[in-house]
This record gives structure tokens, C-alpha cells and sequence, in this order.
């Protein structure tokens, strides 16, 4: 959410920066702010004056009655009445006024930064670099799901008769394997600085309206019948709702904090062939990255942020690549964002395994949370995230770009003590080969 008074100085700045996202519906919103503004500081200002005059008429009640002058006592005990009643008036719509501004104000996108690129959708977001030789192997790679059923490690069906679509069993290796890169990642963000939360898998509504627009909460969130309470999307979600109201000393920052959560999505208009299997899915584990800074640090920690997810990837053997999200592909709370892409060998292309973003003071300003400075005056704090790794996605990922001739699987060596030591995972019979039958 942007600063009202910045809007009210700026407002072709951001009536242009509402274009850029191609959001021109919005584009009154601005004209409403600032008219429904100007009414409201008006009636405060008559209220502040309003309540001046009464207590300055009031103090002279008490004297004229002590003079016996109660005729002239009278009369300012109506003025007084009157001020009230008006008083009252005004202070009924205040509150009024200002609703009708944060409606607003909560739809109206913030401010991206210069440097990123002007495109409707995600067909106009740019690659920034490769991390990685994207290889094809000379034999065919199957389908992730059945290269999962191959070592007897995915039951779908059942799900479908417990949970309905969009849910899955994983089975021996593969239950092992999610849980092993979950618990390597955690290592790997600790190892690096971070500091290790496992937040509340349920958040409130005014977390919720803190952390992400109203969009999104439609297509993301679970809500849980009968409660104030949603099921978290991601653990960014309840990681920055942690400080909402709180005021942070500025020698306590940046605030670098990794987290573990189970994450729920509805997931809407999920469809075509990529959708089956474990793709795209109503749960999921994730392990995030989460900072609280100031903000002249924020784009700094911009660049690490994604930095730490590629070299996660990379010391796991699995070639990426940085895609510059376009303004249109941006969540209307961002400033700045990337995704990190994995090398499908079965696709012969990229797709995403994490995204990086960098929130500005939007969600610190709906959720209030300030940095006290050494000059004592306080400001708004930046806000950034980040996925480290998300199984069962990068799991796809994994498993194409180590997937063997035989149908076995290799495992790095970083992970290999995690998986008990071991070098190979053997399946119980060659999804290569199943594969090739098939056709």
C-alpha cells in the first residue's frame, strides 16, 4: 500500500505506474483518493476547531455562573450544544471517510522500480542469466509421476478417495527424498546466516490483508469455516505477520530468518497436461526466506536472496536460470521480483521452482511495522521473500535431471547425508522402459 501523502503529491506518478501494470480500471481510484482525502481533512479540521472552541466556550460557563450572571451562562450552553451536536456529526464521518480511502489506497498498486520491465504478462518476463549446462540426455525422460511410480512412490488414487484432486501419498525413497532436500535446505540457510522459525501454519485476517492483495488472498487462501483464521499459502505469511504493530530497534536489523512450513492453495484454474501429478497441488512443504531490513539495504538483499536459492540448486546438480518478472506479472504489493527456473530435460525447458521479491514498505505499512532510528524518530521497515526450495515441484526437477539409463536416480553428494548415506536410489522396475512400451 502506498503513502497517501505520496499519492497526494504524485498523483501522475502513480496514475502512470498504474499503467505500466496495465491495470487501467484502477486508474480513478487515484482521483478518488485524493477527492475523498481533501473531504476528510476538511472535517477533521473543522472537528479540531470544533472541539477548540468548546473547550474554550466551556471553561466560561463555569466562571459567568460563579458571577451569577446564569442568563448569559445559558446561552453559552446552547453554543456549546450546538458545537456538539456538529461535533458529532463530524466525528460519524470521519471514520466513514477514511474506510472509503483505505478501500481504495488497498487496491492501488505500489510503485515498481525503474529497472524492471514493462509487459502485460509472463510471456513478456526476461531471462537475466543461466547457472548450469541445461542437458538432454540421448534417452527418453518419462513423466515425473511415473518416474515416482517406478520406485513406488506416489499413490495418487488414494488421495483422490481421501482428499479429491490435487492431493498425493509419497511412498519410501521418495517420502525420504522430499523430506531429506526440506531438512538440506534448512542446514543450507542456517549455514548461511539465517535463523531457523517454524511459524503458525494459520494466520488472521488482518495478517492476511497485510501480506498480500485482495486478488490474491481469493485465489490462494483456505479459510476455515466458523474462525477468524486462514490456512497460510506460504510461511512468508505468518513470518512477517510475526512484528505486525511491533516497533524494532534499527540495531536489531536486517532480521534474516529461514522457515519450514506445510503450505495450502486452492490453486484456481489449474489445467493441461503439467497439472497432473505433483505440479501443481493443493499442499506442499516449503522452506522460505524471509527479511526484514531497512531500506537502503532492501535491494541488496534482493540479490542475495535469489542468489542463495540458485546456489542451493546448483550444489544439488540442477541447472536454473533468473527470469526478471515483467510489470504486469507483478503482485500488485511488489516492487521487484524474479522467479528461479529449473532445466526440465523432459520439456526441453525451464519452469519455476521459487520466486524472489522485494515488497518495499507495503506490507510494513499495513501491518505497521516500524524501525526505531538512532535519530528516535521512527519509519516504515522493507520487507523481502524468497523460496529456498519447495517440494514436491523441485522434486520434478530432481528426479529429470538424475534420472539414469537403468530408471535408478543419483544423489549428489551434498544430499547423500540425508538420505542415509545412500549414492543411488534403485527403482522397482525401469520407467524408461515402461515408457517406451507404452508408445
Amino acid at each position: 500500500m502506498l503513502d497517501i501523502k505520496f499519492l497526494r503529491e504524485n498523483p501522475e506518478l502513480v496514475k502512470e505506474n498504474i499503467k505500466k501494470k496495465f491495470q487501467d480500471e484502477k486508474l480513478n481510484l487515484v482521483d478518488e483518493v485524493i477527492g475523498l482525502d481533501v473531504e476528510a481533512r476538511k472535517v477533521q479540521m473543522e472537528a479540531d476547531e470544533l472541539r477548540s472552541k468548546k473547550n474554550q466556550v466551556s471553561k466560561q460557563i463555569g466562571a459567568l455562573m460563579a458571577k451569577g450572571e446564569k442568563e448569559e451562562a445559558e446561552k453559552i450552553k446552547e453554543e456549546v450544544a450546538a458545537f456538539s451536536k456538529r461535533l458529532a456529526e463530524l466525528e460519524e464521518k470521519e471514520p466513514v471517510l477514511q474506510e472509503e480511502i483505505m478501500k481504495r489506497m488497498m487496491v492501488i498498486p505500489n510503485m515498481i522500480d525503474a529497472s524492471v520491465p514493462i509487459g502485460k504478462d509472463d510471456s513478456c518476463n526476461v531471462e537475466n542469466e543461466r547457472f548450469g549446462e541445461p542437458l538432454v540426455p540421448d534417452y527418453p525422460i518419462p513423466y515425473h509421476a511415473d518416474i515416482m511410480e517406478s520406485f513406488g512412490g506416489l499413490d495418487m488414487d488414494a488421495a483422490g478417495r481421501v482428499a479429491g484432486n490435487g492431493f498425493y501419498y509419497l511412498v519410501g525413497d521418495m517420502a525420504r527424498l522430499h523430506s531429506a532436500v526440506l531438512s538440506y535446505a534448512r542446514d543450507f540457510m542456517i549455514d548461511r546466516g539465517f535463523t531457523y522459525v517454524i511459524p503458525p501454519y494459520m494466520i488472521r485476517s488482518k495478517v492476511v490483508d497485510g501480506v498480500m492483495s485482495f486478488a490474491e488472498m481469493d485465489a490462494m487462501m483456505y479459510k476455515i469455516e466458523g474462525e477468524d483464521l486462514y490456512l497460510i499459502g506460504t510461511s512468508e505469511h505468518s513470518m512477517i505477520g510475526r512484528f505486525i504493530d511491533q516497533i524494532l530497534p534499527a540495531a536489531s536489523l536486517p532480521l534474516t530468518l529461514t522457515s519450514y512450513s506445510p503450505c495450502f492453495r486452492k490453486e484456481k484454474g489449474s489445467h493441461g497436461i503439467e497439472e497432473r501429478g505433483v505440479y501443481r497441488i493443493h499442499q506442499f512443504e516449503k522452506q522460505e526466506m524471509i527479511v526484514v531490513c531497512e531500506p537502503d539495504d532492501a535491494m541488496n538483499w534482493y540479490q542475495k536472496l535469489w542468489q542463495n536459492t540458485v546456489d542451493f540448486f546448483r550444489s544439488l546438480e540442477i541447472p536454473v536460470r533468473t527470469l526478471e518478472c515483467c510489470s504486469g506479472d507483478l503482485a500488485d504489493l511488489k516492487v521487484k521480483s524474479c522467479d528461479v527456473e529449473a532445466w526440465s530435460p523432459r520439456q526441453k525447458k525451464y519452469f519455476e521452482v521459487g520466486s524472489c521479491s522485494n515488497l518495499g514498505d507495503a506490507q510494513a505499512r499495513r501491518l505497521k511495522i516500524r524501525v526505531k532510528g538512532e535519530d528516535g524518530k521512527n519509519h516504515l521497515a522493507f520487507t523481502l521473500n524468497n523460496t529456498c526450495v519447495a517440494p514436491p515441484r523441485m522434486l520434478i526437477a530432481f528426479l529429470e535431471n538424475h534420472l539414469q539409463a537403468d530408471g535408478s536416480v543419483t544423489v549428489p553428494k551434498s544430499l547423500q547425508p540425508y538420505m542415509g548415506g545412500k549414492e543411488v536410489l534403485v527403482p522397482k522396475y525401469n520407467s524408461i522402459e515402461k515408457a517406451g512400451k507404452a508408445e
